[in-house]
């Protein structure tokens, strides 16, 4: 599995969403200054052939079994976004001895899409300056903006596209055929996930909507729940200032607690 390592001190993951790369993370970097920072490339994405791989459980496995050579029994945090935060979860739950900190953005919480509570598609803001920007990738961005920009589209060409671009889409066919994990991690580790947690979601987010994740507010004594305003699944650009600030103050916690 590839993994894009930069930086020296505590390991944190950090695991992309579906159909995207590593590089969809990379506007986090900054904030992981004094961290050992471990991007992976999931399986199926653009740098990692998916093999046999065909479903999420068999991603979640593979992951676990990728991030413990990187850092063997060394404690670590773990940040997912979309696919990502799923398949987060699962990986806190199953190293939890030795994990610091759970992170989600946007993250899926319920894997049906006819079982999610999502708000209706709302578009906040058009902005006519990005269509010459974005080219052919004009309706992929629309399919999930919610405030459109000039910085928010030019983000998408730098981070997303390359992804969506770069990834085996027969292989995803395959894994998104079968996309629930086994157990959902909070039930099959029903014990409240003790360590500092962050679950960042979108309250205008038609893919995976807010109110799923709060659904397992219980679970996570120590996290923090965040619903933004003006941003939709690719929250992490449309609110990229809050976003950055949720997730240092998410490391501050951790780093109190170690």
């Amino acid at each position: 599995m590839f993994a894009l390592e930069m930086g020296s001190g505590t390991p944190v993951v950090l695991l992309h969403g579906f159909g995207l790369d590593h590089r969809s993370l990379l506007p986090l970097d900054p904030i992981f200054e004094h961290w050992r920072r471990i991007y992976l490339d999931m399986p199926g994405a653009t740098a990692t052939p998916a093999g046999a791989i065909a479903s999420s459980q068999e991603v979640a496995d593979a992951v676990v079994a990728e991030i413990v050579a990187h850092v063997g029994k060394e404690p670590f945090a773990v940040l997912g976004s979309s696919f990502g935060g799923m398949i987060a979860r699962y990986v806190a739950h199953e190293l939890r001895p030795q994990v610091l900190g759970l992170a989600t953005l946007a993250g899926v919480f319920v894997v049906p899409r006819a079982d999610r509570a999502v708000p209706p598609r709302t578009v906040l803001k058009h902005e006519p300056d990005i269509v010459p920007l974005l080219g052919s990738a004009l309706p992929m961005y629309r399919e999930d903006a919610v405030v459109e920009s000039t910085d928010d589209a030019r983000a998408f060409v730098q981070y997303v596209l390359p992804g969506v671009e770069g990834a085996d889409q027969a292989a995803l066919a395959r894994i998104a055929a079968n996309y629930s994990l086994a157990r959902e991690p909070e039930d099959a580790h029903p014990e409240p996930f003790l360590p500092p947690a962050l679950h960042i979601t979108a309250r205008q987010d038609d893919v995976v909507g807010y109110t799923d994740a709060w659904n397992r507010l219980e679970h996570y004594p120590r996290a923090s729940f965040a619903v933004l305003d003006s941003a939709g699944h690719n929250v992490l650009f449309e609110q990229r200032a809050l976003c950055a600030a949720l997730v240092a103050n998410w490391l501050a916690r951790i780093r109190q607690n170690v």
